[in-house]
Order: C-alpha cells, then structure tokens, then sequence
C-alpha cells in the first residue's frame, strides 16, 4: 500500500464491491430496472461469501437501504439517467441513520459503471432532513 492508499475506509471490501457491480453490469447491460440488478448482485454476494442484508432499515421509518454488505458499507443501486444531488442527501442520510461510514452508489445505466464513494458527514442530522 501506498500513502494515498492508507486514508481509504474499507478499501478491500469496496474493491470486491465494486468487482461484483462490474460483474453484474457484463452480465446484463445498461438498460434493465434497478430490481433486476439487485437480484443479481445479491446472487454474487451470496456466491462471493459476503454478508449482507437486503433492504435493510437503519432506523424505525420507511427508508430502506439497498445492501448493507458487512455490516460496514452501504450500498445503493440504481438505475437511472444521473445521479443526483437527492441521491447523494439520501445515501448520507442512511450514513447518518445506520451510523456507518462509508457508503457507494453505483448506477447501472452508465455507460461506465463509476461508484461514487460516500463518507458519512459528521454534521447535525437535522439538517439532512430538511
């Protein structure tokens, strides 16, 4: 490892994370709804011996999260045009909620799957509900 490698939150989770997202997207391509890729993906964790839960809930209201993989990371599927800024609120929110730190996003629709790592934000959590 180098020096920049060392400030990185779980990086080798999150590199068979992402391994199994890019898996996911050869097998199915770019144009399918977020449930298919998340049926799939949940078949390679299970294939891969990484725990998780599905649609995990981290606190008592209706959020729900996509994967909670090793009770450390929090990954979100999607599968739309762009991300947004909403989707960027919601994945610190769960952060927040579950009282993780490190989340990814990873959208299927890309021509290019990116995930785009999210650190929890140790801020007031009010402000992330407004």
């Amino acid at each position: 490892m180098t020096n920049n490698d060392t400030n990185l939150i779980y990086p080798e989770l999150s590199y068979k994370i992402t391994g199994l997202c890019f898996s996911v997207q050869n097998e199915y391509g770019r144009f399918l709804k977020e449930k298919r890729y998340c049926d799939l993906l949940e078949n390679k964790l299970k294939d891969a011996g990484i725990k998780y839960r599905r649609e995990y809930s981290p606190a008592a209201k209706a959020d729900r999260v996509d994967f909670l993989i090793e009770d450390t990371i929090i990954l979100e599927v999607k599968a739309k045009r762009y991300i947004l800024r909403t989707d960027f609120f919601q994945i610190q929110r769960y952060l927040q909620l579950a009282n993780k730190k490190l989340g990814l996003i990873v959208n299927f629709h890309n021509r290019y799957l990116k995930p785009n790592r999210i650190i929890r934000i140790d801020t007031d959590r009010r402000s992330l509900f407004v």
